[in-house]
């Protein structure tokens, strides 16, 4: 792949490609750096088919082979989840409020399993069922299924722990 070549994939996949993979790693930085990774791979490539779904795949592999910065990664959601409790207790109601729902949302998101968390997350961003099955590794007429799927057991997981936040079970410090 030439320089021309590699800015226009650049152009047209990185801003959605960071997005991904921030809400997949809860780490802009990361993101960024895994984004770098995947457009430098791009770059060896010299023939690219189907370009944003082969970028999300790569990214997405690269996610999964970095288990060192996995566990980093949480070490850091963890420390900033307390320190945005111990904000969050001097800061007004309903600003604790919103932290809380969107921690909550991120932990029924974290509760699935993988395929379903990354099928959402494609989707959100925009790729098709195609590119989805093709990032995957999925048969396509399974990715309606996975979607809907994904989309109830993350509706129920939410409400669990909404019901199990409103009993006080786990006072916000449950494992999942």
């Amino acid at each position: 792949m030439n320089d021309t070549e590699l800015e226009r994939l650049f152009k047209a996949y990185h801003v959605p490609l960071v997005r991904y993979l921030t809400r997949r790693l809860g780490d802009r930085d990361w993101a960024e750096e895994v984004a770098q990774e995947t457009f430098l791979r791009a770059l060896r490539q010299t023939n690219l088919t189907n370009e944003r779904a082969w970028l999300f795949a790569v990214a997405t592999n690269l996610v999964r082979d970095d288990a060192r910065r996995e566990v980093r990664r949480r070490q850091k959601l963890r420390l900033l989840a307390e320190e945005t409790r111990d904000v969050q207790v001097e800061s007004a109601e309903t600003v604790l409020e919103q932290a809380q729902e969107a921690a909550l949302a991120r932990r029924a998101i974290d509760a699935l399993v993988e395929r379903d968390r990354l099928a959402l997350l494609m989707r959100e961003e925009g790729l098709n069922y195609e590119e989805i099955a093709e990032a995957l590794g999925l048969s396509l007429g399974s990715i309606g299924t996975t979607l809907a799927r994904a989309r109830r057991r993350l509706v129920e997981s939410y409400e669990a722990m909404q019901r199990d936040t409103q009993r006080g079970v786990g006072g916000g410090h449950a494992a999942s």
